[in-house]
């Protein structure tokens, strides 16, 4: 899944952005629901993993090479066995895919907060192309220009009526 295309905006389609938002939110929201769902049974796998090591280690402590039961020594055994080493890596793993998705949540909820801003400028006219001020007196000029145009090329016309 790329969580940047989902944060971009087409600032040329507010409307259907605004549509898309409230379903971008659920989807991401329903991730980071799902993959804290996977930390907490990591978790979980990661305890009864670390319970079962720990009785082996004291129900037989010399298959670990231990010759005095010490916490130390039992802990010290139970964070190098590999099914505890895959467990532990499990849970970094979920821990880091829920991180990844609780910062695209934040991120679409900046999105909805960029919308918002955007909606605000196009309401201002802010992306309006530039408004050149109105010359007045030049459009006079023109105006008159245009006037005295028109009133010669009627006195032709109305001389060439004469004469006909």
């Amino acid at each position: 899944m790329n969580y940047e295309d989902d944060i971009k905006i087409d600032e040329t389609a507010l409307d259907v952005e605004w549509l898309n938002q409230p379903r971008l939110c659920l989807k991401y929201s329903q991730e980071l629901a799902e993959a804290k769902k996977e930390v907490d049974q990591a978790k979980e796998k990661l305890d009864v993993i670390r319970a079962d090591l720990d009785k082996e280690v004291r129900n037989n402590p010399k298959k670990f090479g231990i010759e005095k039961i010490t916490e130390g020594a039992i802990q010290s055994n139970i964070v190098i066995h590999d099914l505890f080493r895959t467990a532990e890596t499990r849970l970094t793993e979920a821990k880091y895919k829920s991180e990844m998705i609780r910062a695209a949540v934040s991120a679409i909820e900046h999105r909805k907060d960029a919308l918002e801003n955007l909606v605000k400028l196009y309401g201002q006219q802010y992306f309006a192309g530039p408004k050149v001020p109105r010359d007045l007196s030049a459009e006079a000029l023109k105006h008159a220009g245009q006037k005295k145009a028109d009133a010669g090329i009627a006195a032709r016309l109305k001389r060439t009526k004469v004469k006909a």
